[in-house]
């Protein structure tokens, strides 16, 4: 009910308990409907925490027909209670999984929990892991004269908690596979199919035993079937927020999309009521990336280039453990998310963005810890930073950016070529400034070019270019070119960085915008110093 204040279901997924402790529940039982009524078998992505196991526990209740724990929802007098279903539910969310054969003995395990409640058993002597799971689902219809559902939550983890180990990963994988395809051969006893999970593996890899899936990880139908709406919180949880800055709120926790309205993760705001409405990284911290950012600085990612993301379908759609692409579990993992899409020449590309504040910051925080192992003083070496940019004081932004490299314990580069590339100098700069919510355009183009970033914080605007001198020869380059210009004569080319951008005029298109000041800034990295040699500036506006 709207403006009470009923109890939060923190860390509760029984559908059961949140019915019966009168908590707080946002309905997704017209998206179960429509499931049920539209289709047979169904597979669905999201992020961790989002509310997959809920779901997936509504639907066991809905089929076995608990009609009291209903009563007062949108199924309610849309559903035939007469009608009950046997139900198998295979759920992978507890504990770690590290071999194939710890894989196996689990999956026995819920083959046995799940014949037990069934009142089904199953001759292990004589069968294996598919002939059992194929006896469970032929004898249930046959003892409870409906066809079976069968929902299995969290179907990836066993794979994901050996990512790091690839040969592993794939013989976990193979074990999922012969589980998940004795779906199809037990098509005619099946009622209903529903499997969630974090990423999607391709039906190569996973699922090609199992092509009857129908994803509707991006079907803007059923974009909000996880997740709250910005509705849900007025309604729903109105007394608890009453009073707070919604465009704060969104801000920091709203922005998951799906081809749909745009959702908040439960997990943040359920924690955000109960924590005093305090902003803080409530998903983030519930799960590290630490084997995303690894693999980002194993592959010298360039990371302000995850302001730009364009990618075509098939980058969202699979993953696998041989070939893994760093933007898919970005965006399968709730670190990035749909911002619009484009049809061109027959196919779909989709551009990307970090969903909001949380994320952001949180993140480049990370990145900040994996790139440029600073940790413990980064607070320190933001709030310089922050400082200088908002306050538009050039000689305390060189100084604070020399005192950041200057911290980096290059030790642990040892045996790596990351100092050598202009483009970690450029990655580092990117997480601090991005982790102060700060306006990042990387390569941002003119008609003359591009500038490594421009920077919008506090109503300044900075455009910067980077460059990296490996010997005495390094400013040579930019300063010819400057000189083929029409404009050569009025450069100082002492700066290669600043002649650069002065002599293409990157700063033009942002001249007479409104604001506090427009800067251009020259950086100049020194391969061998691995820290700032040369900084310049000219205040333009």
């Amino acid at each position: 009910m709207p403006d009470v204040k009923r109890l939060l279901p923190i860390s509760i997924q029984t559908f059961s308990q949140i019915i019966e402790r009168d908590c707080a529940y946002v309905d997704k039982t017209a998206h179960a409907l429509a499931l049920i009524e539209n289709g047979k078998a169904y597979f669905l992505s999201r992020p961790r925490r989002f509310g997959k196991s809920l779901f997936v526990d509504t639907l066991k209740e809905l089929f076995e027909g608990s009609e009291a724990l209903f009563r007062g929802l949108y199924i309610h007098d849309r559903w035939d209670w007469e009608q009950r279903y046997p139900v198998i539910v295979l759920d992978f969310a507890a504990g770690v999984i590290d071999s194939r054969a710890a894989l196996d003995q689990r999956i026995r395990r819920l083959i046995e929990d799940n014949g037990e409640r069934l009142d089904i058993e199953c001759d292990w002597h004589d069968n294996d892991i598919p002939g059992c799971f194929g006896d469970l689902i032929r004898h249930a219809h046959t003892h409870y004269g409906q066809p079976v559902v069968v929902l299995v939550d969290e179907y990836d983890k066993p794979i994901l908690d050996n990512i790091d180990h690839p040969e592993r990963a794939a013989e976990i994988r193979e074990g999922l596979k012969n589980l998940y395809s004795v779906l199809k051969a037990q098509d005619a006893h099946l009622r209903f199919v529903f499997m969630t999970g974090v990423t999607k593996f391709s039906k190569v890899s996973l699922f090609s035993g199992l092509n009857q899936l129908r994803d509707i990880t991006l079907s803007p139908q059923f974009a909000t079937i996880c997740g709250y709406t910005q509705s849900d919180l007025e309604s729903t949880f109105g007394a608890h927020l009453a009073g707070v800055d919604w465009d704060e709120v969104r801000r920091w926790y709203n922005g998951y999309a799906f081809l749909g309205e745009p959702v908040y993760n439960p997990y943040d705001i359920l924690l955000f009521i109960s924590e005093n409405r305090s902003f803080r990284n409530y998903w983030f911290e519930t799960g590290s990336p630490s084997f995303l950012i690894k693999l980002f600085r194993r592959r010298r990612y360039f990371l302000p280039s995850l302001e730009q993301i364009e990618v075509s379908e098939e980058i969202l759609d699979s993953f696998d453990v041989e070939r893994i692409n760093p933007i898919t579990l970005l965006f399968q993992s709730g670190y990035l998310t749909v911002e619009s899409t484009q049809q061109t020449w027959g196919e779909l590309s989709f551009r990307l963005r970090i969903p909001n504040q949380e994320v952001r910051t949180a993140l480049n925080n990370q990145f900040i810890a994996a790139y440029a192992e600073i940790s413990d003083e980064r607070l320190r070496y933001k709030a310089g930073l922050a400082e200088a940019l908002t306050q538009g004081d050039l000689p305390a932004l060189v100084a604070a950016i020399k005192r950041l490299f200057a911290a980096i314990p290059w030790r642990n580069f040892t045996g790596n070529t990351l100092p050598e590339a202009e483009g970690y100098y450029a990655s580092v700069l990117y997480a601090f400034l991005a982790s102060l919510n700060a306006e990042i355009i990387p390569e941002d183009l003119t008609n003359h070019g591009q500038v490594d970033l421009t920077v919008r914080l506090a109503g300044y605007i900075y455009v910067m270019e980077l460059k990296l001198d490996r010997g005495a020869a390094a400013a040579k380059v930019v300063a010819d070119e400057a000189e083929s210009t029409v404009e050569a004569e009025s450069i100082e080319v002492a700066n290669p960085a600043l002649a650069q951008i002065q002599a293409r005029g990157y700063s033009d298109k942002y001249r007479g915008a409104p604001g506090r000041g427009l800067f251009e800034v020259g950086l100049v990295f020194g391969s061998a110093a691995r820290n700032l040699i040369q900084a310049d500036w000219r205040r333009v506006a």
